[in-house]
C-alpha cells in the first residue's frame, strides 16, 4: 500500500491535518502540541502486547505525519499540491528515537509546576467542556480525558459544567444530571483501589512519602488513562528539532 492508504487505514483519514485533528492555518506550536498529544496517544509503550504491533505502525506514521507539517517546505509542498517528500514515505528509521530528540526528558518538579498553572486555568475550564460534549456528561470518562484531573476534581468540575449549562453554553445530558449513587460509588472504590495500588508501588521504588506528584503520576499510568499523566507531559513545552530538509518528490493523496 501507498503511504496515503496505509494512514487511511490507521487514522481514517489521507489528510495529514485531520490526524492530528488540525485545520491548514495550524501554527508552528499548534502541529508541535497537537503531535505530542496524539503520539502519546498512540505510543507502543501505551499498547497491550496484543496491540503493540499496530501501535507501533501508527506511532511511526503519525512521526512522518509531523515531520512533513513541521516542515516549512515539506508543508507547502502538501498544501499545494497533496504530495508529500518521497523520503517521507518511503524510509525507515528509529522513530522513538526520533521523538525523544523532539521532547526534553520531564521531571515531577516539571509535572508539578504545570499541573499548578494548570488547574483553575481558561484551558483546564476548555479541556472539561471540550470533554463533557465529547463523552456526553460521563464523569468517569471526563475525568480519564481531562489532564491533571484525579477524584478530588469531581465536584469542581461539576461547578464549571452547570454554569455553562446554566449560561446555555453547554447542553444538559442525562448521563451528567442524573448520575446515580451506585456509580459514584464505584467511581470512589476504583480511585481508592489504584491509589492503594500507587502507595505499594511506591515503596517498592522507594519514593518518598511526601512525593505526591509522582504517586500521582503511577496511580494514572497503572489505569492507564487515555488522557491523564502522558497527556498532561504533552502540554509541556518541549524541545524542537527541526528535521534536515529533503529534496521533494511526488506521494500523491486522493
Amino acid at each position: 500500500m501507498s503511504f496515503f492508504e496505509t494512514l487511511e487505514t490507521l487514522f481514517g483519514t489521507r489528510d495529514l491535518y485531520e490526524v492530528l485533528r488540525l485545520t491548514k492555518t495550524a501554527s508552528e506550536s499548534e502541529v508541535k502540541r497537537a503531535y505530542r498529544k496524539k503520539s502519546l496517544e498512540v505510543h507502543p509503550d501505551r499498547a497491550t502486547e496484543a496491540d503493540k504491533a499496530q501501535a507501533t505502525e501508527k506511532f511511526q506514521y503519525l512521526s512522518r505525519v509531523y515531520t512533513v507539517l513541521s516542515d516549512q517546505d515539506k508543508r507547502a509542498l502538501y498544501d499545494e499540491s497533496g504530495e508529500i517528500d518521497d523520503d517521507v514515505a518511503v524510509q525507515e528509521r528509529d522513530w522513538a528515537a526520533y521523538w525523544r530528540l523532539l521532547f526534553q526528558k520531564i521531571t515531577v518538579e516539571d509535572i508539578a509546576e504545570f499541573e499548578k498553572d494548570y488547574k483553575g486555568s481558561e484551558e483546564e475550564v476548555n479541556d472539561v467542556k471540550s470533554a463533557y460534549l465529547d463523552y456526553e456528561g460521563d464523569m468517569d470518562a471526563i475525568l480519564e480525558n481531562v489532564l491533571c484531573a484525579t477524584i478530588d476534581d469531581v465536584e469542581r468540575f461539576r461547578e464549571i459544567i452547570e454554569e455553562r449549562i446554566s449560561e446555555e453554553d453547554l447542553p444538559t445530558f442525562p448521563a451528567f444530571k442524573k448520575e446515580g449513587k451506585k456509580k459514584k460509588k464505584a467511581r470512589k472504590l476504583k480511585a481508592q483501589k489504584e491509589a492503594a495500588e500507587a502507595e505499594e508501588l511506591a515503596i517498592e521504588l522507594g519514593l518518598k512519602e511526601s512525593d505526591d506528584s509522582l504517586k500521582q503520576m503511577i496511580t494514572k499510568r497503572q489505569s492507564d488513562r487515555q488522557g491523564a499523566m502522558d497527556d498532561m507531559i504533552a502540554g509541556l513545552e518541549a524541545k524542537y528539532c527541526k528535521p534536515k530538509k529533503q529534496k521533494t518528490s511526488k506521494g500523491k493523496k486522493k
